[in-house]
This record gives C-alpha cells, structure tokens and sequence, in this order.
C-alpha cells in the first residue's frame, strides 16, 4: 500500500429532475486527481467518460454538468474499460482513493451490477473527515463550501468530475 499516494475522484451520473426531486442513474463520468503527500502536491490527473448500458444523459443533466449525448457517444467507454484504465494508470489495490461523499458505494454498486472488479479497496470519505476535523457534529457541509471555507479558491464549473476531483485534490492537501 502506498500511503504517500491519494487518489481523489469524482463520479458524475446520468440525471433527471422530476416535479424538483433529483434522482441518479448510471455512472457518466470518472474524473481523478492524484496527490503527493510528501511533495505536497497534485501529481496526475485524468477524466474519463462513461456509456451507459440503459440510461440516457437527460437535458437537465447536460446543463448541470456539461457533459452531452454527443459527447458520450464520441469519448464514452465502458465502465469496464474505464476501471481499467483508472488500476493500469492511478494504481489499483495498492492506492488509497478519496471522494466527498460515498461516490466509492455508487462505483461499488454499478461495478457489482456489471461483473467488474472494484478498482480500489482502501477509501478515505473526506467530507466526514473534513467534519470531524471542524467538530461539525450534526451539519452536513459541501464540497465547495468547506473549500472555500479554508481560502481556497474553486477553480472551474462545479459538477464537472475532472474538476470536482481537481478541487477535492487541493482541499484533501490541505487537510491530510
């Protein structure tokens, strides 16, 4: 295990807003930034896009992310291929990975759904991380706010997951 090495990643799902009730599908996007503990710095980053096997990427999901139809269809692989890519070029079961949130269930779950062998094992939720550290006992706090809460300026359009995973890379420096 490598502990000098943190992976942060950030999913981006398939999406509808239905009567102002949002609800999620298939994985659309994959984005990671790898950080250097000891060289305090960010090391590699990568995006990945995602075809879905059933979902479609909806209209509000398009302007929420960014991420099109077209697009898919042009960049998308399979998930299988995309955690492929994420052990053959992050490092698999030898990494730690980092999310805000759970996105490390979602990814389990679709991957259980698909047959596909889950890209990591050791997982560090840095958003509970981020509330203990700031005795938020019972407040639930966003990724953007918590970021910008310790001065450090977001950079980029939220809900891409290249740049979610880019800013939680800058927020989990500081916080490791």
């Amino acid at each position: 295990m490598n502990h000098n090495r943190i992976v942060c990643f950030d999913l981006e799902m398939c999406c509808w807003n239905q009567d102002g009730v949002g609800t999620t599908g298939e994985i659309i996007e994959i984005g990671l930034a790898e950080i250097d503990l000891v060289k305090s710095e960010i090391v590699k980053r990568a995006q990945y896009y995602v075809k879905p096997d059933t979902d479609e990427v909806s209209k509000f999901c398009s302007e929420l992310t960014g991420i099109t139809p077209r697009k898919i269809e042009k960049q998308g692989r399979s998930l299988e291929s995309v955690v492929q890519s994420m052990i053959k070029n992050f490092g698999g079961a030898n990494k730690i990975y980092a999310a805000w949130g759970r996105d490390d269930v979602i990814l389990r779950e679709e991957c259980l759904q698909k047959k596909i062998p889950m890209p990591f094992k050791e997982f560090i939720n840095l958003a509970t991380l981020y509330r203990v550290q700031h005795r938020l006992k019972d407040k639930r706090i966003g990724h953007r706010e918590a970021q910008e809460s310790q001065g450090i300026d977001w950079e980029g359009r939220q809900h891409s997951g290249y740049v979610d995973a880019y800013n939680l890379a800058k927020l989990a420096l500081k916080m490791l």
